[in-house]
């Protein structure tokens, strides 16, 4: 295979892609793959990672898997993520490399073509996904591979995890990314409600149906359909769902006209599904055919290193942009002190500037947010000095102290600012003897 029909090849792919030797140089690009970095690239000089990377030693040097040496290795296809400094700034790339082999199976260079990821960064504002550990980048990729896909999806993850945002980068990632996204809250909707909900229903096919309406099934025809907490999906509606999902077919409430339906599913859910169909709460046979590939999104103590990330981003997207966490504030969140998920970090980081006395938020500023769940141990402070931990009541008497002397409204105001009842501040007050007045 000679170089013109190597660049014939290289040509014929959509996306960024290049043809490289056992040294990494670069032997062939396509157009994509120029545009998508600012340096020039010269055919049999350049090196793949002084035009991805910026450096000058291949990536598994820098301390990243390294597709190519893998390739070379197996003699295998491989495949990586990475961030690369694109002409755009810096973007997750899926990064996937195989070997060409000629007629005598003998191996001539390797095929490298990347997937640029635009809904998630490890940038502020750049992205609705933001993240940069090692588990975050793992489930990218399973993001990724299968939203290019139509098969049906199931993610899975505790409360708070993004659920809800993993779906529209699902939705992002696919073909149908043009088409609706249309999401199905199922907690709380009984039978009726339900197949209304999803199928739609005809005028009069019920008391209160005075006119006809389109069901969430209709609205997602070419696009996604996105099933939230799958699991409080009533009995009997599983079995409509089940049908919807072998014939492809529905009909409204009230009509006996079947249509043809058209749409990507995602579930998601918080609870162990697999517990369910053994409990029989939910229907094994339905189970199967909404988790064809099951993706785990990881909980915020999984990934820690993140935590700065997010909460920088929480702040720069709030009315506190001007605000920033103080070096042992931010420590307090990534040591295991702080035991949420993004949804509560939210919370905790806006409560905590809300209390702050400046643009800089003390751990102080959290409050009985975060359980000192560790044993006495000399730690430091804000102020670099050495202090012991204190017991978890003598923690919250002072923060309280603190909270009472600080805060100018009534009762009530601290109370809601604190994130617990009055008559709970009351109480904590009286046991502390801490006065009001």
């Amino acid at each position: 295979m000679n170089i013109a029909t190597v660049q014939a090849m290289i040509n014929a792919v959509e996306k960024p892609a290049i043809f490289i030797d056992t040294n990494y140089r670069i032997l062939a690009v396509n157009l994509p793959y120029r545009e998508l970095y600012e340096t020039t690239i010269q055919i049999g000089y350049s090196r793949c990672y002084e035009v991805s990377h910026h450096v000058n030693e291949p990536c598994d040097k820098q301390g990243e898997q390294c597709p190519l040496s893998e390739c070379k290795q197996t003699g295998k296809a491989s495949s990586a993520l990475h961030i690369h400094p694109t002409a755009d700034g810096d973007a997750y790339c899926d990064i996937h490399m195989r070997p060409i082999v000629d007629d005598d199976g003998i191996t001539i260079g390797f095929l490298e073509v990347l997937d640029k990821i635009e809904y998630a960064s490890r940038h502020i504002g750049q992205a609705q996904m933001i993240g940069e550990s090692d588990a975050f980048k793992a489930m990218l990729k399973l993001i990724n591979r299968s939203g290019q896909t139509d098969i049906n999806v199931l993610l899975c993850g505790e409360t708070g995890t993004g659920k809800e945002l993993a779906a529209k980068a699902l939705h992002q990632a696919s073909r149908r990314s043009s088409k609706p996204f249309v999401v199905v809250e199922c907690t709380g909707l009984n039978e009726n409600l339900f197949e209304s909900e999803l199928f739609g229903h005809e005028k009069g096919a019920f008391t209160g149906a005075t006119q006809k309406k389109a069901g969430l099934v209709e609205l997602a025809h070419g696009g996604t359909l996105f099933l939230d907490e799958i699991a409080d999906v009533p009995m009997s509606m599983q079995v409509k769902l089940l049908r919807l999902l072998e014939t492809g077919n529905f009909r409204s409430v009230g009509s006996t006209v079947y249509r043809n339906a058209d749409f990507r599913l995602v579930c998601a859910t918080h609870k162990d599904l697999l517990s369910h169909v053994r409990e029989g709460k939910f229907r094994e046979d339905l189970y199967y055919r909404i988790a064809a590939f099951p993706i785990h999104l990881p909980a915020l103590r999984e990934r820690k290193h993140d935590i700065e990330l997010l909460a920088k981003h929480i702040l720069e997207k709030s009315e506190f942009a001007g605000k920033r966490l103080s070096n042992y504030a931010l420590s307090q969140l990534q040591t295991g002190l702080f035991n949420g998920n993004i949804r509560e970090l939210k919370h905790v980081i806006l409560r905590a500037a809300i209390m702050s006395d400046d643009n800089e938020i003390h751990k102080v500023d959290f409050g009985p947010d975060i359980a000192m769940a560790k044993p006495a141990v000399a730690v430091r402070n804000d102020s670099d000095e050495f202090k012991p931990l204190l017991s978890l009541d003598e923690a919250e008497k002072q923060y309280l102290q603190y909270a009472v002397a600080n805060h100018s409204g009534s009762i009530e105001a601290l109370s809601e600012a604190l994130g617990i009842s009055t008559r709970s501040l009351y109480r904590r007050l009286k046991k502390f003897g801490i006065t009001t007045a």
